[in-house]
């Protein structure tokens, strides 16, 4: 029980919060201690039901059936995994900025789901936080099934056609997209045009969770190659690979 124990304070505490709660309320859900039905997340239920509570519960709960069993806990090696690396590798001592990531990509995903009609959000935003964690590690090596071997900018793209093929949904898709689009206002317009980042953390995060770090990280900083030289007088290594099915 102490390794277990060990094991789990050992997991960064926004994703262990993550991977709790979703957890627990599928497995209560399996159990039968609630329906699934006050669970997902609908547009009309939320706005015109005054049912609020959907956005969150659909961020936790994933419906566990025979038929999405094995989904589910893959889903959840990934949320541990790429959840874990992507909070304590690339967002090293500053939760607020990681928690900011997925309060902005949760507000992404229930807008698209609110537009599209897909009704839980957790695999999508599991795809979206692993779509910045290879962005930022794209040319590390990751293993996939039966030992494919390939760069980790492609890992989104390999389980977006593995769930349509497996299950014939597009949700992982909608997670590539999310996830595209904080990188982008993050990292690569900052970066290709210099200047600040499009989106920043707002100050009551960083209030309520102190960076362990001080100093600037180099958000919305031009690369070496594309800042003007100086004026005279006269005349990214992010992160380490993953393999799938190791911790």
């Amino acid at each position: 029980m102490s390794d277990f124990g060990d094991w789990y304070r050992s997991i960064p505490e926004i994703t262990r919060y993550w991977m709790t709660g979703s957890v627990v309320t599928s497995l209560l859900g399996r159990m039968g201690m609630f329906s699934m039905y006050t669970m997902y997340l609908d547009w009309s239920l939320f706005a015109y039901k005054f049912q609020i509570w959907r956005p969150v519960t659909a961020f936790f709960y994933y419906p566990i059936t025979p038929s999405t069993g094995f989904h589910w806990l893959f889903m959840i090696y990934l949320l541990y995994s790429y959840g874990k690396s992507t909070e304590r590798d690339v967002f090293t001592g500053r939760p607020a900025d990681f928690l900011f990531m997925l309060i902005f990509n949760w507000l992404s995903c229930t807008v698209i789901s609110f537009a599209v009609g897909f009704y839980f959000l957790l695999e999508p935003m599991i795809l979206s936080v692993l779509y910045v964690w290879c962005q930022l590690n794209k040319d590390m090596t990751v293993s996939f099934m039966f030992g494919a071997q390939f760069k980790a900018v492609y890992l989104p793209w390999v389980l977006v056609l593995f769930n349509l093929i497996i299950r014939g949904t597009m949700d992982a898709l909608v997670g590539v997209v999310v996830g595209h689009i904080y990188y982008f206002l993050m990292y690569s317009y900052p970066q290709e045009f210099g200047g600040a980042s499009l989106i920043q953390t707002p100050a009551f995060l960083q209030r309520w969770f102190p960076s362990a770090v001080a100093g600037v990280h180099g958000f919305g900083s031009a690369p070496e190659s594309r800042r003007p030289a100086p004026r005279t007088t006269g005349g990214h290594n992010w992160g380490r690979g993953q393999q799938l099915g190791s911790n």
